[in-house]
């Protein structure tokens, strides 16, 4: 899986504790996503979404070998 969360977060001028705090979870899991070491349940991703206002899809992607 592909994604562009640092991107987004940036654009936000977010921290990765920053968005941490605002979902609920640790600065490790933002960074463990970002780095395509976790994949997020649905539930992360949801709120990720509402954090962010767009869809699911403008910041995860399936690869081919997915």
């Amino acid at each position: 899986m592909k994604n562009r969360l640092k991107v987004q977060r940036a654009m936000l001028d977010l921290t990765q504790d920053d968005l941490a705090k605002k979902i609920g979870v640790s600065r490790q899991t933002i960074n463990s996503i970002e780095k395509n070491r976790y994949v997020p349940s649905t539930v992360l991703a949801l709120k990720l979404s509402l954090v962010f206002k767009i869809p699911i899809n403008d910041f995860f992607s399936l690869e081919e070998n997915d």
